[in-house]
């Protein structure tokens, strides 16, 4: 197998000439033809499946060219699916890199796991695709300095996949609460309950055949296949995940963040720890973390296995102000003044539970809209990577935190940590040889 490396540079050379011109032909043939681009949805055993229920629903404007995944079994599954779904057979492929090397994809969507985000979002901005990566953008913190570096040297878009950032009621929500409807907003909430089950991974055994276990890995450094990593539980091991603070938390933080209009905070918490569960699981099942500001405070409180819901909900935000609150998640809003006393409600009629993977819903339909409007230059992205990489880095930090047992004092301006060169030795990740991230 030809590593990143090699597989780069071959690139390059082409890339170096050929972008502008392939882009250009691209867009001639597709959009001069029938106004749609032309994407390749990579990794595709959950979240995937939104990424084809919206390019569906957006199909006006988007055409699924490939369907990418190291699983063949998954690979299959997903192709017969989305021949089905979109009336039309996409090409299958096993390995991304020949996808990047078309010149008919304009835009390619990130749903792999964690440890591929930042390192294929930048093949691809290399490659002169455009980018919609899930979140976490980034495995670490420094991923996310290079995929914010990336975006810019090479000019494409990159939207991150915090879908409530393009719910039309949370935008008219956030800005209500900007405008002064709970007064001066200081704090906010956030939390995350679910029921997740025991997770054994087995013992060290040869890949089934089906996966190739080596480009699975990809840029992490090499160790043996155990059984059950693939393809969920991999969420819970540091070689690979980021816990369920950026699985899930990313997206009711960056709720509160955008609410209360904060940046870097200037110090960072996380406690917990495996409570319900004594299994082998590498991060928490409990985590409560929070992000100090001179004049503001975000918490999140995940619990992974224990249910209870806070406001009747299993995940939200509950912004706070001097005059009021408003608590608001996928489904809805409720606004309450200083006494608790609700003043106003809404709801979409469609209600999210923590238990689905998948996600598809109206919000990712128009996070993608507004992913391709903004291609066409129609509009201007609603999660672009500058943006959502603060909240995904207050989130690694609260990794940190918790790895090191301390609070973490950040720099506003770079989100470094200072002074505990300890602390800092997480920024970063080790790589595979020849798999390193450059920009």
């Amino acid at each position: 197998m030809i590593s990143r490396r090699n597989f780069v540079n071959g690139l390059a050379a082409g890339v170096a000439t050929s972008a502008f011109t392939s882009t250009a032909k691209s867009y001639a043939q597709i959009l001069g033809a029938n106004d749609r681009l032309n994407f390749a949805i990579n990794g595709l055993n959950g979240r995937g499946y939104a990424h084809l229920s919206s390019l569906h629903a957006n199909s006006k404007t988007a055409r699924v060219a490939y369907v990418c995944d190291v699983d063949s079994r998954i690979l299959a599954k997903f192709s017969a699916r989305a021949e089905q779904v979109l009336g039309y057979a996409p090409k299958a492929e096993g390995d991304f890199r020949h996808m990047l090397e078309s010149k008919d994809v304009d835009a390619i969507t990130v749903a792999t796991p964690d440890h591929w985000h930042t390192p294929l979002a930048v093949l691809g901005l290399k490659a002169g695709k455009h980018v919609y990566v899930e979140k976490p953008s980034s495995q670490n913190p420094r991923e996310g300095e290079l995929l914010v570096a990336a975006q810019t040297k090479y000019g494409k878009l990159v939207q991150v996949g915090d879908q409530q950032r393009s719910s039309a009621y949370t935008i008219k929500m956030i800005q209500q609460i900007h405008d002064g409807l709970i007064g001066e907003a200081y704090m906010a909430k956030a939390w995350y309950a679910n029921t997740r089950g025991a997770t054994h991974y087995g013992e060290p055994s040869s890949a089934p055949p089906e996966l190739n276990w080596d480009l699975w890995q990809g840029p992490a450094p090499r160790s043996e296949y155990r059984a059950n990593i693939h393809p969920y539980n991999w969420h819970w091991l540091r070689r690979y995940g980021t816990g369920e603070t950026l699985n899930n938390g990313t997206h009711e933080v960056d709720v509160c963040r955008w609410a209360l209009q904060a940046e870097i905070p200037q110090a960072v918490t996380a406690s917990g720890s495996c409570y319900q569960e004594k299994d082998d699981w590498q991060f928490y099942d409990t985590l409560i973390t929070n992000f100090e500001y001179p004049d503001k405070l975000i918490s999140w409180e995940g619990r992974s296995r224990q249910g209870m819901r806070v406001y009747d909900r299993d995940r939200g935000s509950c912004i706070m102000g001097t005059k009021g609150s408003v608590v608001i998640d996928r489904g809805g809003y409720d606004v309450y003044d200083w006494k608790g006393k609700q003043t106003d409600t809404f709801r979409t009629g469609h209600e999210t539970t923590t238990g689905d993977l998948v996600g598809a819903d109206s919000m990712t339909d128009a996070h993608f809209a507004n992913f391709i409007a903004a291609i066409r230059g129609e509009e201007k992205l609603n999660s672009p990577i500058p943006v959502a990489n603060v909240t995904v880095t207050m989130l690694l930090l609260s990794n940190v935190a918790w790895f090191v047992n301390r609070m973490l004092r950040v720099d506003t301006e770079t989100g470094h940590i200072l002074k505990d060169e300890e602390a800092m030795k997480y920024w970063g990740r080790t790589y595979e040889p020849g798999w390193e991230v450059t920009v």
